[in-house]
């Protein structure tokens, strides 16, 4: 059974008010590309197929051509979708079971009464079938009823819970798409700058890697980073784009597992995803920072960068001068004797986020999704009121 696996795709998102709709397009369509060209017995999309709860027209757009894309090659290859803490379940759920005639199967919410269990999908190849099951995006009040009244339900909990009720069968192969913070194997994922609820939630949301054991491989999505978490059989398959600068050195990539007999280990091969616009760092004085962007192409530099400018004199005209050669600036940063002396004499380079970025920072730290516009448009008007008093 041989799968792609994605997730965190995070379309309509932007990038210090940039837009990566062309980005995104791109990337999706190679991504296309690749499934003309290999043919995998299935994909899975494990998550955060939004950037917001209430995406754009232009978001949706993107992903409906992208589905499009994929329902017409043949053989019609099975798109396997779970939904991610960016995504709202009853926009994502819209026509899901229009979408199965066309073998997409999607999966918004979780089990959430005695009734209710796992989406599982079963699809087969020369060596038997393969059980897919397929675990949305949870917190532990979703599964409350699940347990006796007033017991404390934490992450791990609340997903245990699930997997014990449903138990697959270990005669067979099994693999299960999941989006949440998993740990083990000696420490925690590596986290990216873009990941704000996962950098802020301190832990709250962990859940051992060791409730998937039972399963042959676990296609995870919420980190943006590609790594396993502990055994080769659980993994990150990482975003498709870079979505922060501390994503300068990610190579991104479609993963496409290979599992072969049940108990062998799954292959894993990378197919390298490049937008041809990078997100990285540039350090080095005004004349080499300006150098390196002329010597591009037209003489400009499209990537998104982060600019540390190295002069010991601050130079006239700075930002208005990197501007005419870099399109697309995220920061920058001056670093000098003068401004390393601030620092050591106590001064903060620590950036303090105005008062609508805190609370979004808190809003997605408690509710583990961003807030939706009509949300943002209430606190700025909050804001607005309780600085005019």
């Amino acid at each position: 059974m041989r799968f792609f696996h994605l997730s965190d795709l995070h379309i309509g998102k932007q990038l210090n008010g940039y837009s990566l709709r062309d980005n995104q397009r791109r990337v999706l369509s190679r991504i296309a590309e690749y499934a003309r060209l290999k043919k995998p017995d299935a994909i899975l999309i494990c998550g955060d197929i939004y950037d917001k709860a209430a995406p754009s027209g232009e978001a949706v757009t993107i992903f409906d051509a992208f589905l499009d894309e994929l329902a017409a090659i043949r053989p019609q290859i099975p798109v396997l979708i779970i939904a991610g803490n960016h995504d709202s379940p009853e926009r994502l759920s819209y026509a899901s079971s229009f979408l199965e005639k066309h073998r997409i199967y999607l999966s918004a919410f979780p089990p959430r009464s005695g009734e209710e269990y796992l989406k599982k999908i079963r699809l087969e190849d020369e060596w038997g079938p393969v059980d897919f099951y397929l675990l949305p995006f949870l917190k532990p009040g979703y599964v409350r009823p699940l347990f006796e009244e007033g017991r404390m339900v934490s992450y791990e909990d609340a997903v245990r819970v699930l997997l014990e009720r449903q138990p697959p069968d270990p005669g067979v192969r099994n693999v299960i798409l999941s989006h949440q913070f998993y740990a083990g194997g000696g420490g925690d994922p590596q986290i990216c700058d873009s990941e704000t609820s996962v950098a802020l939630a301190g832990g709250l949301d962990r859940v051992d890697a060791s409730v998937l054991d039972a399963f042959d491989y676990a296609a995870l999505g919420h980190l943006h980073g590609a790594q396993r978490v502990g055994r080769e059989g659980v993994r990150y398959c990482g975003s498709p784009c870079k979505y922060s600068v501390s994503e300068e050195h990610h190579q991104k990539a479609v993963a496409l597992v290979n599992l072969q007999e049940k108990g062998s280990l799954p292959r894993i091969e990378f197919l390298p995803l490049d937008v041809g616009q990078d997100v990285r760092r540039i350090r080095g004085t005004l004349e080499q920072v300006v150098a390196e962007a002329k010597s591009r192409e037209g003489g400009v530099c499209r990537d998104f960068v982060s600019i540390t400018v190295t002069d010991e004199e601050e130079p006239y005209r700075l930002r208005e001068r990197l501007e005419e050669v870099y399109e697309c600036m995220l920061e920058l940063r001056v670093d000098n004797e003068r401004t390393r002396s601030r620092l050591s004499e106590g001064e903060q380079d620590v950036v303090i986020p105005g008062p609508m970025e805190a609370f979004r920072r808190f809003f997605e730290t408690m509710r583990h999704s961003p807030m939706t516009e009509a949300e943002e448009k209430i606190m700025e008007q909050v804001i607005r009121e309780v600085k005019e008093e």
